[in-house]
């Protein structure tokens, strides 16, 4: 499998080049977001991992860049940001996991087989619940005629909780699922999410709504 790695700092990506390699990927190392979108363009890559801090175009950017173009390839953002609001920003920009550094090598070859392994097991590329109609190909939600706007961490908590209808999934199980990983996130995106669905949702003809189950998690069902 071929692997991007996307890193200004010299001795981080020669790291990072070496240690995957060793794992058994094919990498190609750029240091900016331009050579990264031209390599995308170029070359089919199986995940990328991207580091915000680049020059001239962080790595939020090179992200949603990525998206624009209609690739659902895997991104992980490596970042030495912590703050909440920043990794919900690399989220929404289309990221699948964000990874805080300093981490250890063996975390980061743990969330890249992660992410390709829910990358090859993504089930049906269409499900149909309710009115809905979530289009995995796309990132593309909608409910009759109406196409319902949906970021990437949208789409895919809205899948999980379909694709387990009238079944409670806890906040970790949707951490996991959604995020990549339980840790070093804050719980409370789940509940922030779960907002932003029913926002766009609750007004619209859908057939199925997000109900709270306290103490154990969220589960979408059939509305009456």
């Amino acid at each position: 499998m071929r692997i991007l790695i996307v890193e200004d700092d010299p001795e981080m990506g020669r790291l990072l080049e070496r240690g995957l390699v060793a794992e058994g990927y094919e990498v190609v190392a750029v240091a900016n977001g331009v050579d990264a979108l031209i390599a995308v363009d170029k070359e089919e890559f199986a995940l990328a991992a991207i580091d915000v801090g680049l020059p001239h175009m962080s790595g939020f950017e090179v992200c949603r860049r990525i998206r624009d173009s209609g690739s659902t390839m895997p991104v992980l953002l490596l970042t030495a940001r912590n703050a909440v609001e920043d990794r919900v920003f690399g989220l929404d920009s289309g990221a699948d996991d964000y990874l805080t550094k300093p981490f250890a090598f063996v975390e980061l070859a743990a969330r890249i087989r992660a992410l390709l392994r829910r990358d090859a097991n993504g089930g049906k590329l269409s499900l149909s619940v309710g009115q809905l109609v979530l289009d995995s190909a796309s990132l593309r939600v909608t409910v009759g005629e109406r196409q319902v706007a949906m970021s990437p961490k949208e789409f895919a908590l809205l899948r999980l909780l379909a694709s387990r209808l009238n079944t409670t999934v806890g906040r970790v199980a949707i951490l996991e699922e959604v995020w990549g990983s339980a840790e070093n996130i804050d719980p409370n995106i789940v509940e922030q999410y779960v907002s932003y669905l029913r926002r766009k949702l609750d007004p619209l003809p859908s057939g199925v709504r997000i109900t709270t189950v306290r103490g154990a998690g969220y589960k979408l069902e059939l509305a009456e």
